[in-house]
């Protein structure tokens, strides 16, 4: 994900905390997913979602007092780290009415703006639960699979489905001052280590907080908080892409000030996570009639979308692949029409391949590329689905030229203006925008979708990895014995798609600077409220990305 800001709620109150009060009873929606042991043969197992703790009241635990209100901190009652994790706590949640979630049966519906008698909130992100601990998925060698609907979120928006190496509790048991814990959203992490989460290893983020100058919801603290992300699903009904974060250290790891890296710090890639990862958008691939409304993978229709996880001979993430299902019929992904950059899944050698067609800057394999990823999907990680606006960048990176007036390869991700995705407008114009997600299943290579085994078997596009034989098995999840149909499909007549083997690893991208004054390649040179240099060292030249935020490139 190219930049994602945690704080999306504009909810007068919203925020995070460590303690835990009961003003607003928590009363999780129920959501039920799957797990499938083969040829689309699923069992059904009841769960709930939780809402993160940054859209959540944080109040004093005396009282009814916004320990944070807008994008500031109430410095009277947080006027520390630790003091304020201890006298302020996150209450309980009405979904439906404050935040627009709801659930049915299987079904996750999220609204993008939700006004309420005295609030109005933006956005939401969730959480998959077991219990009062987020649900584990360990997806290396398994697949998974899930249906959405992305009709009625368009420019500017992303309605997202992905993976992080969060703590299954939340970091209850790692910080002391953690009381809240899982149940009720803690312990937020990415590779972006986000700098807005108000509550970092049980203590709050107060200090060094700037509220943001285009987010009257939102600010950045000292910390981040990283973690390997594997964004499964981000998307609008104009683009997607699913994308690989590697991390040179896996699990939830708090960062301080530049060492973040990422959107709030002048060197991007400065920290332990790789920001840009290595996507697939096959808009960006240059096949601009695969996805959209009304083209191959018809975007105003609900849609399933399969991601497999295939091991290499050596057991390690060899590649992901990707499948979809509509209208009956299995298709698979678009082949890249970028010339020296054949294939339709993501593998070491299409990384490489990519990034040198594209001149992007190489920060996957400096954070370890598709191996080190593989060290984060071997482990348990946690479900997250979202709808969110992009206050950094206007969701250009995913659905519009981007840098706004680049000509190169690979500038193109989406047919969306460079003018669109403003917040102010879309949360104006669009508000009743949602997205849905419904029948999330897991299990073994080829067993979410009946009749994917074969049609992978005819269209293999021979990446590095193995589907696994039959006897392939997956951790066993505790569940209730109702059985879910299996998803019938015709003969798709989408022919095999043909990729390349790799045969080495491009050596890592390093621009070569001139040593003058301002700013490298890739950091910021200008916008609104910026103090910094406003000129790059050469041959880089300062681009206008959008109002706020000018860039190096």
């Amino acid at each position: 994900m190219y930049a994602k800001f945690a704080a999306l709620a504009a909810l007068v109150a919203s925020a995070s905390a460590q303690q835990v009060c009961t003003l607003t009873t928590e009363t999780p929606p129920t959501l039920r997913w799957s797990k499938c042991t083969g040829n689309g043969n699923c069992t059904s197992i009841n769960a709930a979602i939780t809402i993160d703790a940054n859209w959540r009241w944080l109040h004093s635990t005396s009282g009814a007092t916004n320990c944070y209100s807008g994008n500031t901190w109430d410095e009277t009652v947080c006027d520390s780290a630790t003091s304020c994790a201890t006298k302020c706590c996150v209450d309980g949640a009405n979904y439906a009415g404050t935040y627009g979630i709801t659930t049915s049966a299987d079904s996750l519906n999220l609204k993008f703006v939700t006004k309420g008698g005295s609030s109005t909130n933006v956005g939401s992100r969730t959480y998959l639960m077991d219990g009062n601990k987020y649900q584990s998925f360990e997806l290396l060698g398994n697949e998974f699979t899930f249906d959405v609907d992305v009709s009625n979120i368009g420019c500017g928006l992303n309605g997202a489905l992905y993976f992080v190496s969060m703590d299954l509790d939340g970091g209850l048991s790692k910080f002391s001052t953690n009381k809240a814990g899982a149940k009720y959203g803690t312990g937020y992490c990415d590779a972006q280590c986000p700098r807005d989460i108000k509550f970092i290893n049980g203590e709050a983020n107060v200090e060094g907080w700037n509220p943001s100058d285009n987010d009257v919801n939102a600010g950045a603290g000292q910390w981040g908080t990283c973690c390997s992300e594997m964004d499964i699903w981000e998307a609008n009904n104009m683009a997607t892409a699913y994308t690989p974060h590697p991390c040179t250290e896996v699990g939830q790891t708090r960062c301080e000030g530049e060492a973040c890296g990422g959107a709030n710090s002048s060197d991007r890639y400065g920290g332990v996570c790789d920001p840009d990862g290595c996507d697939f958008n096959p808009y960006r691939m240059g096949d601009k009639e695969f996805y959209g409304l009304g083209k191959l993978l018809d975007t105003s229709k609900k849609m399933t979308v399969v991601t497999q996880f295939l091991k290499d001979a050596a057991g390690e993430l060899g590649e992901i692949k990707r499948f979809y299902v509509q209208g009956g019929k299995i298709i698979a992904n678009a082949p890249s029409k970028i010339p020296g950059v054949a294939g339709n899944s993501i593998t070491q050698d299409w990384c490489d391949k990519r990034v040198t067609a594209f001149t992007d800057f190489d920060d996957f394999n400096r954070k370890g590329g598709m191996k080190q990823m593989g060290e984060a999907l071997k482990k348990p990680m946690v479900l997250v689905m979202s709808i969110w606006d992009d206050h950094a960048s206007n969701m250009l990176w995913l659905d519009s030229t981007f840098p706004v007036d680049s000509t190169k390869l690979g500038a193109e991700r989406g047919a969306c203006a460079v003018t669109s995705g403003v917040p102010s407008e879309i949360e104006a114009q669009v508000p009743n925008s949602n997205v849905a997600f419904s029948n999330i299943r897991f299990g073994a290579i080829g067993s979410t979708v009946a009749g994917l085994a074969d049609f992978a078997a005819a269209n293999p596009g021979p990446g590095t990895g193995t589907p696994p034989s039959s006897s392939s098995s997956v951790k066993p999840v505790t569940s209730s014995t109702s059985t879910v149909k299996p998803i019938s499909t015709s003969t798709s007549t989408v022919k095999p798609i043909t990729t390349s083997t790799r045969t080495s690893t491009t050596p890592v991208v390093t621009p070569t600077v001139a040593p003058t004054v301002g700013a490298d390649r890739w950091q910021q040179c200008g916008g609104n409220g910026f103090t910094g240099p406003k000129t790059c060292k050469a041959p880089w030249t300062c681009n206008v990305v959008n109002e706020w935020y000018h860039q190096c490139l």
